[in-house]
């Protein structure tokens, strides 16, 4: 395949299992409705799906780094949708926790191959892995609307119709690697050749994404209960202001890999947490309806170093491309959810704008753990490496090879 049609597609198929990471916030305003979850009851909920996906992550990261497994591709893509399907069928708390848990785990195992394949399509170019993150962030703002138009409408025993983006997005992932078998050259590769780990900085890359998915994730699971309590009206407006926190991310991801083209991507992601600590600060202290522009800024500052973030962790970590890709794509943003249950528990005990306060603090962390980063060297690749094709063993990386060839044209 050329490299633009690779992208579009896994962008595609990224958009139709995130999806499922943002319905179940989209859920939560019609769980509390309709079944009576307090806060700290619905932000359970979100930890269900965020802590076994967080869990497993490393596992299939580690997975893909010893071995191809793009069957992963499908198959997660499928799990993800028929957790979110299931989760509205019957009343029992548990059974709903199982249900978000199980596509929590779907999405785990679908990030780590997915970025590693990404990567690889994407030649080493900024610009592509960031319209494959915008795939993703489609997927998120999507979600509400999708929900809504589904639970909304019908109830929550309409869950069962959620399961339709995942049916296509298998498809897609077919195609994908149909499309792999005749070219197998496409998919594979896991690291470049001479490559050295910088673990030390990778931490603290790691740390800085965990600071922001519990900035995302928890404005997720409560913005809309938040802008209905500011704005009054009914559960739309908080479904309009997921939407926007969604698409802006969508706006961040394009505007990240384009700024990362004319500045490093170290830079451009120490000024977004800047903006990203004015544009919390927004949210909760702005009165009116301009809490949708400060919702939005906080989006784009937010997901401006989304796919940036990626390609840094994997050229801090060349040997372990999967595993950097599972955490910094997958693990880290997840892990976020963790914090979702303390916020339920302090918005129980006092109100719901002193519970989501401390948010503002996070991205200043992320700034401090950013400050002194250096920027990785770009990826190696020893002369004459070959291109293998998709096997149980372990591949040689060959993007930088494919943008060698493709310059001196």
């Amino acid at each position: 395949m050329r490299r633009n049609t690779s992208i579009t597609l896994l962008s595609v198929g990224h958009a139709c299992v995130d999806v499922y990471q943002g319905a179940v916030a989209a859920l939560i305003p019609f769980l509390v409705d309709r079944r009576g979850y307090g806060y700290a009851a619905a932000s359970g909920v979100v930890l269900a799906a965020s802590l076994l996906s967080s869990v497993a992550q490393p596992f299939f990261g580690a997975l893909t780094d010893r071995r191809a497994v793009p069957w992963l591709l499908p198959a997660s893509t499928l799990l993800a949708g028929v957790g979110i399907a299931l989760s509205g069928l019957g009343g029992a708390y548990a059974l709903t926790l199982g249900c978000v848990a199980l596509s929590g785990l779907g999405v785990a195992a679908y990030h780590p191959e997915s970025a590693r394949v990404a990567r690889r399509a994407a030649a080493g170019a900024h610009s592509a892995m960031a319209w494959f993150s915008l795939g993703g962030n489609a997927g998120f703002a999507l979600a509400p609307l999708l929900v809504a138009a589904v639970v909304g409408t019908g109830g929550l025993h309409r869950t069962p119709l959620l399961v339709l983006p995942a049916l296509a997005g298998t498809a897609l992932c077919l195609v994908v690697l149909r499309a792999a078998h005749a070219r197998p050259s496409m998919p594979g590769g896991t690291a470049p050749a001479g490559g050295s780990d910088d673990t030390a900085s990778f931490v603290r890359l790691a740390l800085a994404v965990v600071c922001r998915s519990v900035v995302f994730i928890g404005l997720s699971t409560f913005l809309p209960l938040y802008v209905r309590q500011r704005l009054g009206g009914s559960a739309v407006a908080g479904t309009v202001a997921l939407f926007v926190l969604y698409l802006g991310g969508a706006v961040g991801s394009v505007l990240g890999g384009a700024l990362a083209e004319r500045w490093d991507r170290v830079t451009v992601c120490r000024w977004s947490c800047l903006v990203s600590v004015a544009a919390v600060a927004g949210v909760l202290l702005v009165p009116g309806p301009a809490l949708y522009g400060c919702t939005a800024l906080t989006s784009v500052g937010l997901y401006v170093p989304f796919s940036l973030q990626v390609t840094l962790g994997q050229d801090y970590l060349p040997s372990r491309v999967g595993t950097a890709g599972g955490i910094t794509l997958g693990l880290a943003v997840s892990v976020g959810g963790v914090a979702s249950p303390l916020i339920g528990r302090i918005a129980d005990a006092t109100s719901l704008r002193t519970a989501l306060t401390p948010l503002v603090l996070m991205p200043a962390l992320s700034w401090l753990l950013l400050r002194t980063l250096p920027e990785p060297a770009p990826p190696k690749l020893s002369a004459g490496a070959p291109t293998t094709p998709v096997t149980g063993r372990r591949r040689a990386q060959s993007w930088p090879s494919t943008t060698r060839r493709r310059t001196t044209r």
